[in-house]
């Protein structure tokens, strides 16, 4: 018989599910969370939790909030259950299932409510996660202040509709009253979400006035963060194993792999939650872990994701059990990606690979390929064109590198109109072009910027994608890594 969610039933809750040792009512806010996902509540609100757990740090409970439709359904979910969230860890050695309770609060989804509590003067820091284009980023990578959303909200600074512009309403509320600005954590999976941040702030800012971008850029801190837990989609399917496994009736429960990694840079001038005692890791410069994260883990995914695809693989771990694509990751990896990777003390590389293939072939995880496919257009120029880069001016290879944006194109091409993409109508177009002529590929404007005009790298291409074209992905992951033999 199994348990609907709710503070009352915890006692009732089968005893080798973990919950709160903590009374809620002992907690208090600190932080104001917006985007309230299943990312967040894996890891953030994990972390939190087990902090709490220690007896330590309660003024640092979480209030949620947001701002678009399905964070008002989210909301009806939580409330309906005390806003806990049961967290099941996907150990393919055996399921584990915590309820997390370090939330105690979610606002209702209105921009003047969110505003109003910002002003508080005990939300000393304000996390994000809104995904990764939810930041105005232009081609470019500078702000875009073109944005409908954006111009609305620098013309209507006292009625925003945008994340930033609530942040920017309530800072200057609490500047107003006289109190301290709040720290701005995005906990995005960004490189510098933290500079990616302050530049959509100050950018804003900078739009209502001079003096108001000034004072955001002396007073207001954005600590760079690098975060990483697997945390699939919830479905139909999730739902009922937390029912019929642990006896708990969730509706809106996590799975998500048992593994988190959380590093910060202490920038925090209103103080933080002491994470370092429950695995986190702070540091003066957060940017070499971010570059390894990107490099080897979202761009290992990348470069599984689309040969994946056109073998007809949809999850992942199937995927990682074809000898052929397990080879040609590593091979790649550690042929082309980590020799440009800047050096961090006391981090060994290979080992970081090592455990990311193991998290990759994780069954229990249920990730699909599908997922990983997904906005490429966003995805490869954050994980796989910046080694481009590097390799280029570096003078190492290129091969793996061309291969895998091949194997994009590819897809690209082979999908069509059923690319999940926003840009997937221009993607497709050019994809179909490039058997003929691969830089209509490399000349995409705003994803691959002069790489069409880099020769070394033209070349490479156009030989990848069209022996892809004639000798299909399996011949051409198995070429690879026998090349990549002999020459070593």
């Amino acid at each position: 018989m199994s348990t609907k969610l709710s503070l009352t039933a915890l006692k009732d809750l089968p005893a080798e599910i973990a919950k709160p040792k903590y009374d809620r009512a002992d907690l208090s806010a600190g932080i104001l969370h917006i985007g309230l996902g299943n990312f967040h509540r894996a890891h953030q609100a994990v972390y939190l939790d087990r902090l709490f757990n220690m007896g330590l740090d309660l003024d640092w409970a979480i209030v949620g909030a947001g701002i678009k439709k399905f964070d008002a359904a989210r909301r009806d979910l939580l409330k309906d259950q005390d806003w806990l969230t049961t967290v099941v860890e996907l150990d393919p050695n055996g399921y584990s299932a915590r309820v997390t309770g370090a939330m105690i609060d979610f606002l209702d989804v209105d921009c003047a409510t969110v505003i109003d509590r910002l002003v508080d003067p005990d939300i000393r820091i304000v996390s994000l996660t809104i995904t990764e284009g939810g930041y105005f980023v232009d081609a470019t990578g500078g702000f875009d202040a073109t944005d409908p959303e954006i111009t609305h909200d620098a013309a209507h600074p006292d009625a925003p509709i945008t994340v930033f512009g609530i942040l920017l309403a309530g800072l200057q509320k609490r500047r107003a009253l006289g109190h301290l600005p709040f720290t701005i954590l995005s906990c995005d999976n960004l490189p510098q979400n933290g500079q990616v941040t302050r530049q959509s702030v100050e950018g804003l800012a900078g739009l209502i006035a001079d003096e108001l971008r000034q004072w955001v850029a002396d007073t207001v801190a954005f600590p760079n963060s690098m975060v990483d837990c697997i945390t699939p989609v919830t479905s139909t399917r999730e739902i009922e194993m937390v029912a019929t496994k642990f006896g708990i009736i969730d509706c809106a429960p996590v799975a998500c792999e048992p593994f988190r990694q959380w590093v910060l840079e202490d920038n925090f001038p209103l103080g933080r939650p002491a994470l370092e005692h429950v695995g986190a890791e702070f540091v003066a410069d957060v940017a070499h872990y971010e570059t390894m994260k990107l490099r080897i883990l979202n761009a290992g995914h990348a470069a599984i994701a689309y040969p994946a695809a056109l073998l007809g693989y949809e999850f992942v771990h199937d995927a990682m059990a074809d000898p052929d694509i397990k080879r040609w990751l590593t091979t790649f990896m550690r042929r082309e990606v980590i020799p440009v990777l800047p050096p961090i003390a006391g981090v060994d590389f290979d080992a970081y690979l090592e455990n990311c293939v193991h998290r990759f072939a994780n069954p229990a995880i249920g990730d699909t390929i599908s997922r990983l496919c997904q906005d490429g257009s966003s995805r490869q120029p954050k994980f796989i064109l910046p080694t481009i880069a590097d390799a280029l001016n570096a003078g190492t290879g290129l091969n793996g590198l061309a291969l895998e944006v091949a194997f994009w194109c590819r897809y690209c091409a082979e999908a069509g109109q059923n690319l999940d993409d926003p840009r997937a109508r221009q993607l497709a177009a050019a994809a179909g072009a490039a058997r003929e002529d691969p830089n209509a590929f490399l000349r995409i404007d705003g994803i691959f910027g002069d790489l069409a005009a880099r020769p070394q790298f033209a070349a490479a291409f156009a030989f990848q994608v069209r022996q892809l074209w004639v000798l299909g992905p399996r011949q051409m992951l198995l070429n690879y890594v026998d090349l990549a033999s002999a020459v070593a």
